[in-house]
């Protein structure tokens, strides 16, 4: 039978440039409307150029794989040969044992295994991709020798140059003693320069070992550039300056390096730089998983200005590994180190044996609850009178406390003001901008400090006065003013309340009065070294308490006695 031919009839000069079907005539019959040979055919090439865009897609996919697993095993073989015949020492992780034959892992396994992760979190951190990460909480598991190990994936490189830092020489040896362990093993033919503190690899790759005691002396890694930092136990730092400062010096021009620029650090719970490490890690996300970096003070994600490509996306990555005893196999293996743990006092033991953040080293205040003294916000009458309170930095932070007096002598801080980089003139307009609907305040203390005159100008608290806002000098005696807040912060015997409350909003100073330690050299003191600035302006206020302001006293119970005269003393109405 003859293929049937088809003539194609030329279109309608009206229906050229037109497509879809053709306009139905007057009259004609609905079910007669059909679709034009020519809209047939141009549909039907359409869906033949969009099967083969489909097509052609997923095999570009396909091709993508494919170079990427090439180069992969690649990359893979080459350092798997290169690791077994010495010619060129690195560490073999187990992606590149992933995309190898079955045989090449079996080759590996019969070679000795210098050092081999426990599995769980401290394979969790050392396989870690997130530019920011804390591996903490229990002792005994595994942090200091998983930082170690860190930096070692990138020591073939001859360009890499890593940081590790502790905060005493003491702490520093210990760390110095176990890399010896490991990196002659791992590299051969490395050393360990005594006189500079570094570790020389046969690449040129270095490691930097050096401890930092004092703040201000990070300025010495001005001008200096490593692709990895590390800092052992980093709650021995009292503020994050020391880690904030470091992230300038995270760079390199390597391409490898350079989209692994690298930050680790580990910490125990507690300890003088406790709470802003758990602020910064712990508190900000849940653990394991990843999360942008936020700004400490603020708590705003740190994101890409808007006329950059990546506008909107985080900057950096963070995550927090915790760890515990039980992660690592030897320590538990014959029960001694759990039972040590186990022996300690509470504290200790919740913060050392389980990892909890929650519990603080040496509290200054072990008192203080969440639950019995921070409380909602709600509308103070405008009766009771208010105390303002402040202790003022410009480098360090400013703190501005408010609080009001209720009939039964109770303050409660109802506002807080926490800012950094204020002059005094800046710093009294910011005052005055959230005391615009207050009561005046009966009476305010400053640090007496802010008298003190170096010239011939204002002192800072002159320049706030003549700004608007009124100051008088505060007590500064420490001691008496630590004893006058746990008198505060203990129950009143006839109320069984306390006799200070602070408003949820001002979470400055709830956090330092939950976690500030004790003075390592004076148990009657807090630490210096920690950051309490907020806990120095409370401090300022109670102490204006006891300190010969009995004006207040006077006016409280002239406000208490004139609040109801009965007309007939008799009868008391």
């Amino acid at each position: 039978m003859a293929p049937r031919k088809r003539v194609l009839v030329p279109p309608n000069p009206e229906d050229l440039g037109k497509v879809g079907r053709p306009k139905k005539r007057p009259g004609e019959p609905k079910t007669t409307h059909k679709m034009s040979d020519r809209e047939r055919a141009r549909r039907s090439v359409q869906m033949k150029l969009k099967n083969a865009k489909k097509k052609q897609v997923k095999q570009d996919v396909k091709t993508a794989r494919n170079r990427r697993k090439v180069r992969d095993l690649t990359s893979a073989a080459k350092n798997i040969e290169n690791a077994l015949n010495g010619n060129k020492t690195r560490v073999v992780d187990a992606a590149d044992l992933d995309v190898l034959p079955p045989a090449v892992t079996d080759l590996i396994d019969d070679t000795p295994v210098i050092f081999k992760p426990n599995e769980g979190p401290q394979e969790d951190f050392l396989s870690a991709s997130e530019q920011d990460v804390l591996y903490g909480g229990a002792a005994g598991g595994g942090k200091s020798f998983a930082l170690l190990a860190d930096p070692l994936r990138y020591c073939h490189n001859s360009n890499h140059r890593g940081l590790l830092l502790r905060r005493t020489l003491d702490e520093l040896t210990e760390l110095i003693d176990k890399s010896k362990q490991l990196y002659p093993k791992a590299f051969p033919g490395a050393t360990f320069r005594e006189s500079k503190s570094t570790w020389v690899f046969p690449s040129g790759a270095t490691m930097w070992f050096t401890y930092l005691d004092r703040d201000k002396d990070v300025t010495r890694f001005q001008g200096q550039a490593f692709n990895w930092i590390g800092i052992d136990e980093i709650t021995q730092y009292p503020n994050s300056y020391v880690w904030d400062y470091l992230r300038s010096r995270l760079r390199s021009t390597d391409p490898e390096l350079q989209t692994n620029l690298t930050m680790r650090c580990t910490a125990n719970p507690g300890g003088v730089g406790g709470w802003w490490v758990k602020k910064m890690y712990i508190d900000a996300h849940e653990p394991n998983k990843a999360f942008g970096a936020k700004d400490l003070e603020t708590g705003r994600t740190f994101v890409w200005p808007d006329n950059h490509p990546k506008a909107g996306q985080p900057l950096f990555y963070r995550k927090f590994i915790p760890a515990r005893l039980t992660d690592n196999p030897f320590l538990m293996a014959d029960g001694q180190y759990e039972a040590m743990l186990r022996s300690l006092p509470d504290v200790e033991r919740r913060r050392l044996l389980e990892g909890d953040w929650d519990v603080a080293e040496g509290a200054a205040f072990p008192e203080f609850s969440r639950v019995r003294h921070v409380v909602e916000h709600f509308e103070l009458p405008t009766n009771w009178p208010r105390i303002r309170a402040a202790d003022y930095g410009y480098s360090s932070p400013s703190c501005v406390l408010w609080g009001a007096i209720d009939w039964d002598n109770n303050i409660w801080i109802y506002r807080e003001l926490y800012v950094k980089h204020l002059t005094a003139e800046q710093l009294a307009d910011k005052i005055l901008e959230c005391e615009e609907l207050d009561p005046l305040p009966h009476y305010t203390v400053l640090d007496s400090s802010c008298w003190n005159k170096t010239g011939f100008g204002p002192s800072i608290a002159e320049t706030m006065m003549r700004a608007g806002v009124r100051w008088t000098q505060s007590d500064r005696n420490r001691l008496q003013g630590k004893m006058e807040l746990h008198r505060r912060l203990a129950d009143d015997p006839h109320s069984n309340e306390p006799r200070m409350r602070i408003f949820s909003s001002c979470k400055h100073i709830i956090a330092q009065l939950s976690g500030i330690p004790l003075s390592k050299t004076n148990s009657e003191d807090v630490d210096t070294r920690a950051e309490d600035h907020a806990y120095d302006a409370l401090r300022y206020m109670v102490m204006t308490r006891t300190s010969g302001y009995t004006s207040i006293h006077k006016q409280l119970q002239g406000i208490k006695d004139q609040a109801f005269q009965p007309y007939d003393a008799t009868f008391g109405y």
